[in-house]
């Protein structure tokens, strides 16, 4: 676990100072449990049904039959083998209000569509069975993150901040070599999601674009479980999909996972092929709010 030390006090940046930020609120944040909302239930409707469609009914020891039009599960069929009736689980399925899943069915339907690890705490998640109650601090979540940047200015590898909606808060020098000047481009536009997927000069910098952008994808589908309201990122994500057809196959894939530790190459323009680990910080005090990403070089 990656453990960094902060004064008591906050570290103001100052005018001089070369990490670029972005005006935040600095007030503390407090993050309360909630009951499903309707954006959620619906995702977790949505899915649901993308997971059993993946699951072949020879590999839950089922027989497929002669008949079968479907190639994954049937809704009764996932409902026999978590042990719960098919009405009920149909209901889930379509997102009805009122359909309130414990803790060991969401572990037998989990069991029953053979999720990963991601998947079953995004599923966990979306049911709002494992949401943290939140916590006061001292410092806000978005200056807490601006402060962790700060701390790497002088690091020669990119460190950068960004909030649930993937708009960057912070970012030292180093971002702007490896990635791009992002205090450039517009305000709608300083958001790294959309550098990824809308900018040309991303393709340029990431080697193995593709895949960084399939991992950041899935990435933002696990945290946009913790999103409050999700109005503001279901028009996000209709932009996006009209930017790029691939986000758009991405994202309806409903493929999620947590913030792991991974590798990643860049074309640097004066460094050539540099390949670096991306080190993602989501601390109790931050999440949902912002997290922060530091670069490290690989060991040979």
């Amino acid at each position: 676990m990656l453990a960094l030390a902060l004064p008591a006090s906050e570290l103001p940046l100052k005018r001089s100072s070369p990490v670029t930020s972005v005006s935040q609120s600095k007030q503390p944040v407090r993050v309360r449990s909630r009951h499903v909302d309707t954006p959620h239930r619906q995702e977790l409707a949505r899915f649901l049904r993308s997971r059993r469609d993946r699951v072949r009914p020879e590999d839950a020891g089922l027989p497929r039959g002669h008949r079968r039009r479907l190639a994954g599960l049937r809704r009764e069929e996932v409902a026999m083998l978590a042990g719960v009736s098919s009405t009920w689980y149909t209901y889930l399925e379509q997102g009805r209000p009122g359909v309130n899943p414990s803790r060991q069915v969401l572990d037998s339907l989990a069991r029953v569509l053979r999720l990963d690890d991601d998947e079953t705490r995004y599923l966990h998640r979306l049911a709002d069975r494992a949401m943290d109650t939140g916590i006061d601090a001292e410092v806000s979540p978005v200056e807490l993150a601006r402060q962790l940047v700060h701390l790497g200015e002088h690091i020669p590898y990119p460190v950068y901040a960004a909030n649930a909606y993937c708009d960057l808060i912070a970012w030292n020098p180093a971002t702007t070599s490896y990635y791009t000047d992002f205090a450039q481009l517009p305000a709608d536009q300083q958001n790294m999601m959309w550098w990824l997927i809308g900018s040309p000069q991303a393709k340029q910098r990431l080697p193995d674009w593709e895949d960084d952008v399939q991992d950041v994808v899935a990435r933002w589908r696990r945290a946009s479980a913790s999103i409050p309201d999700g109005g503001r990122l279901q028009r996000q994500v209709a932009e996006y999909k009209k930017i790029s057809p691939q986000f758009a196959t991405w994202w309806d894939s409903h493929d999620v996972r947590e913030h792991h530790t991974r590798s990643r190459r860049f074309n640097h323009p004066q460094l050539g092929t540099v390949t670096l680990r991306l080190i993602i910080i989501d601390s109790a005090e931050m999440a949902p709010h912002s997290f922060v990403v530091y670069h490290a070089p690989i060991a040979a």
